[in-house]
Formats: structure tokens, C-alpha cells, sequence
């Protein structure tokens, strides 16, 4: 249940980040946001995970904020893996990854309040 949950509050932090950023597009609807969360999961899980490893002394020197570009970079990849998603540019990614990272973690913030264990 935590699994389609955070899905869907990944699928809705896209959508906000689409429409709060110019640069970012998603070409289609319901499904195709579905999609792209998907896939940003996935990359985000295997290779974000071994980037963030990668550049943990970057991430200490900022105080955490290199995750954000970290982020964005994986934004990109999955621009670039799949049609449906649209990127121009590195600012474009950075300032929906900062959206991401907020929709997501204020959403997560309810379901911990909301689910008793």
C-alpha cells in the first residue's frame, strides 16, 4: 500500500511541477503522468541512489543541497528515456526537482500522520 501511495504522490508532485515550471512538459494524461512517475522511480532508485553514493562529499560541502542538482540530473535522464516528458534545460529541471522533492515530502508528511504504524 506505501509503494501505490508514494507512486501516486510522485504522480502528483509531476503534475504540479508541469504546472508550476515553463520548461517541463508531460504529453499526455492521467496515464502518461503515471508513466513518467514510474519511470523517474525507477532511475531515480537504481542509478540515483548509486550517484548520490558517488557524490557524497559534494552533498556535504553544500549541506545537502547538491541532492537537488542530483535530482534534476535524474529528471533529465528520464526526459531523455521517454517521449512523453519534455525538459529544456537544466534550470527547467532544477526548479521542478525542488518542486518534486516539496509535493513529495509534504504528502508523505500526511500518510506518516494518517497510518497508525
Amino acid at each position: 500500500m506505501r509503494l501505490i501511495f508514494r507512486w501516486a504522490a510522485l504522480t502528483l508532485a509531476f503534475w504540479a511541477a508541469t504546472s508550476l515550471v515553463p520548461g517541463i512538459t508531460v504529453n499526455g494524461g492521467f496515464g502518461t503522468y503515471l508513466w513518467v512517475a514510474l519511470l523517474f522511480g525507477l532511475i531515480n532508485a537504481f542509478f540515483g541512489s548509486l550517484v548520490k553514493v558517488l557524490t557524497f562529499p559534494a552533498t556535504l560541502i553544500t549541506f545537502g543541497l547538491f541532492i537537488f542538482v542530483v535530482n534534476a540530473a535524474m529528471l533529465m535522464l528520464t526526459a531523455r528515456w521517454s517521449s512523453a516528458l519534455d525538459v529544456t534545460g537544466f534550470w527547467s529541471a532544477l526548479f521542478a526537482s525542488l518542486i518534486i522533492s516539496l509535493v513529495t515530502s509534504i504528502l508523505r508528511s500526511f500518510y506518516k500522520k494518517a497510518t497508525p504504524f
